[in-house]
């Protein structure tokens, strides 16, 4: 028996019960955020889950499988150009434009698939911070002079980020790249462009299923919103044909996947997300019972889900808790963040950025949150670290990165977004 490991033992059953003992459960704030934190993640599962986490961990589970090694060594490899790597990280990230949380199985595919950590970690924030549909609503609501500063420093961000990582730990990414320079070349069992298709597909589906409603009157924007699930079905459509066609898919499992979508589809009375989940189920079903790469794409996407999903699930509840959501209180009373973050100092450019990046944010849903804020006292140099760390980072997505990448890694990430969005924020309070 070791005594040493004993007393860990018994201090946390201690610290349990000492916390258990005083909990405020009578309370009304103490009621208030245990809510919050099921209503958040309520919201999260009815808004997020189906239409954007299933298809971003499909993705990741089809770059884990049909995407070369050779390929991701060849553009994100630690190796590569700093040119192509970074402007090829930042690039994907802005098309998808997907939140903190949806980034991650993404993320996770490219890594495991050999990405430099560099690229990778300016992937990782490029695709939450440069969403293109946000930097235009940040300058409609907030101002164009707001929507540029954004912009340009979420762009310099994802690339000097990535820099970061690659200088910090340069010495692993070195023996990293040196083990698989040594690996034989992958046999390549299709053309490249069948896989840009497969995976462009993907993309486009996971973009306009997601795509919101604009906030300004818009004749383009709301053509694309009103038509969003007619050209979300007919990419479906054209995605079965694909795995038909160059993934070996039975054209009998396509029919049936696309006929329960449908008959789904009219028996919930036009519901999408009954539609589109049966249309995963089906795929799921299909892959899990195939054989080869099909099979290898269901493990492969099982295990980014197995991986991902608890964390999340866990830390939406806790962000929930001690944040709530906008306009709704948890633990930490929501004047205490309007009366820090009032001004241009840095402590109030540092706890904007700091309490941004463990807060949650929906896609688009920052933009509204600032105007609220701004209104109430925030300052403009607080309100654009705000929103150039909150989108990129939360409590959710900060447990998921850390079992990619580990603490030390992890760590250094958050801290470089949090102190960068700080300086900057600071800077442009003190300058505009």
């Amino acid at each position: 028996m070791s005594w040493k490991n004993e007393w860990k033992i018994l201090l946390t059953m201690f610290a349990v019960f000492f916390v258990s003992f005083f909990l405020p459960v009578d309370t009304e704030r103490f009621q208030s955020a245990v809510m919050e934190s099921f209503y958040m993640l309520k919201e999260y599962a009815q808004l997020h889950v189906v239409f954007c986490l299933l298809p971003a961990l499909f993705i990741a589970g089809g770059i884990s499988v049909f995407v070369s090694q050779a390929s991701v060594m060849k553009y994100l490899g630690a190796n590569a150009k700093k040119i192509t790597a970074y402007s090829v990280a930042a690039v994907s990230g802005t098309i998808l434009a997907v939140c903190s949380c949806t980034i991650l199985p993404l993320f996770g595919g490219i890594y495991k698939r050999g990405a430099g950590l560099g690229p990778a970690s300016a992937f990782l924030y490029s695709g939450p911070a440069i969403n293109i549909l946000a930097i235009v609503m940040t300058a409609r609501v907030l101002g164009m002079e707001m929507g540029i500063a954004r912009a340009v420093g979420a762009i310099s961000f994802s690339v000097i980020i990535g820099l970061i990582m690659a200088f910090v730990f340069r010495k692993e990414e070195l023996e990293k790249s040196n083990k698989r320079m040594n690996l034989p070349d992958e046999e390549t069992k299709r053309p490249l462009w069948q896989d840009i298709i497969y995976f462009g597909l993907m993309a486009l589906i996971l973009v306009f299923a997601n795509w919101a409603k604009p906030q300004t009157e818009s004749a383009v924007w709301s053509f694309i919103f009103n038509s969003k699930w007619v050209i979300t079905s007919t990419l479906g459509v054209a995605f079965g044909l694909v795995l038909y066609k160059y993934y070996t898919m039975k054209f009998a499992h396509i029919l049936m996947t696309t006929g329960a979508a449908v008959l789904l589809y009219f028996i919930s009375g036009g519901n999408t997300m009954i539609a589109f989940a049966g249309a995963v189920i089906g795929l799921s079903y299909y892959t899990s019972t195939a054989e080869g790469e099909l099979k290898d794409w269901f493990d492969s996407t099982w295990g980014f889900t197995k991986q991902i999903l608890p964390l999340m699930f866990f830390g939406i509840l806790i962000a929930g808790a001690f944040l709530g959501r906008p306009g709704h209180e948890g633990f930490i009373p929501s004047e205490w963040i309007d009366t820090l973050v009032g001004g241009n100092s840095l402590w109030a450019n540092f706890f904007a950025s700091f309490s941004g990046a463990f807060m949650y944010f929906a896609t688009l849903t920052e933009v509204p949150i600032l105007q609220g804020l701004i209104g109430s006292g925030m300052g403009k140099g607080p309100a654009l670290a705000l929103l150039l760390a909150g989108p990129a980072l939360s409590l959710p997505s900060m447990l998921v990165i850390n079992s990619v990448l580990g603490f030390k890694k992890t760590a250094v990430f958050v801290g470089s977004v949090i102190i960068m969005s700080t300086i900057t924020g600071f800077l442009y309070g003190n300058l505009f």
